[in-house]
């Protein structure tokens, strides 16, 4: 069933679970793209095939917030949104290891091995490798589970999967990444928690919406950490530049010489 977070005439926002795929794929299996047409062919009555456009992706294993567009025309406007970054996309992620501070940037730069279909990490640039760089903070942790919100800088293929996972900690269950076993639904607990983007339409109100978390234990772990209020769907203007996470510069104190003795007259 679709969990649907918010709609209107133009746009749809669902609350992917993990392991639907995005779209078709070369398993075959039912797509969100597919349950969504017929979740608005249903609901509406519409005769023939109704009309659902891929505005963005995230990948099988991960969970969250999605936006779909109804129309030709909201289509062509949020993908101009999302391709200048006008919008805002908040990821939470659960590891089994801590990042090295509690909070930060990483930048890498990412190149993808198609044979493994990973994302190779490096410090330096490489020939195809693409500028990454990710801000993170550590909202909490219950005993060897950190919890930490990710916002993207840019976005490149697995990126926070495998930026995380070149500091020494790799996403829970992603075993393509080095975590230390699967989760018993294959998921990995990356989940695509918050969008703040403006509307298709340039005279609606902005949208800033939240996908609670999955039903899981190792989600469940952090519930309380959230406030209800954080799963309402208000539409109000909202500043759009990228947030800023505060960074503390180090304090280079002043070199002090030890006296040397003193000189006999």
């Amino acid at each position: 069933m679709l969990e649907v977070l918010w709609e209107d005439n133009h746009l749809l926002v669902v609350n992917k679970p993990a392991g639907l795929p995005v779209q078709g794929d070369e398993t075959g299996d039912e797509h969100l793209l597919e349950i969504a047409e017929r979740y608005i062919r249903e609901k509406y009555n519409k005769p023939g095939a109704a009309f659902v456009g891929l505005i963005h992706r995230i990948d099988r294993p991960v969970s969250g917030t999605m936006m779909l567009a109804k129309t030709s025309k909201a289509l062509i406007r949020m993908n101009e949104v999302f391709r200048l970054k006008q919008n805002k996309k908040i990821y939470h992620c659960i590891t089994q290891y801590a990042l090295p501070e509690s909070e930060g940037t990483l930048e890498n730069y990412l190149g993808k091995d198609s044979t493994t279909h990973r994302a190779l990490t490096y410090n330096t640039p490489r020939p195809g490798s693409k500028h990454a760089v990710l801000h993170y903070k550590l909202l909490n942790n219950r005993g060897d589970k950190f919890l930490y919100e990710i916002q993207l800088e840019t976005g490149r293929f697995h990126q926070i999967r495998a930026q995380l996972a070149k500091q020494g900690s790799p996403i829970m269950g992603d075993l393509k990444y080095g975590a230390r076993e699967p989760l018993p639904d294959r998921s990995i607990a990356l989940h695509a928690y918050q969008l703040v983007t403006p509307h298709a339409v340039k005279t609606n109100p902005s949208l800033n919406i939240k996908a609670p978390y999955p039903n899981k234990q190792w989600w469940q772990l952090f519930a309380d950490l959230l406030k209800k209020d954080d799963f309402k769907k208000p539409a109000k203007k909202k500043d759009f530049a990228k947030k800023e996470f505060s960074k503390k510069p180090f304090e280079k104190k002043p070199l002090t010489k030890k006296p040397g003795p003193k000189k006999q007259p």
